[in-house]
């Protein structure tokens, strides 16, 4: 477990934290921790905004991570 989210949140190399990484894992949690405190206080929950929610920031984050992919340190062997 530890490894994958390591995977997810470091660069090529597998050492150096990528903060765009970072950043879409910590967005991705506000919302659905923000859709997860409407459920339990008995609000309704849109799964039209919470899937459009997701979907910006996934291909906000998803380009971001392209867009600097070149700027990753190479790993070492």
């Amino acid at each position: 477990m530890n490894k994958i989210v390591n995977d997810l949140l470091t660069g090529k190399d597998g050492k150096t934290h990528d903060i765009a990484r970072w950043s879409w894992v910590i967005t991705m949690g506000a919302v659905i921790a923000g859709a997860g405190y409407e459920l339990l206080h008995n609000a309704s929950v849109s799964l039209r905004e919470f899937a459009e929610a997701i979907g910006i920031i996934t291909g906000a984050h998803g380009a971001a991570v392209l867009m600097k992919k070149d700027a990753e340190p190479e790993p070492k062997e």
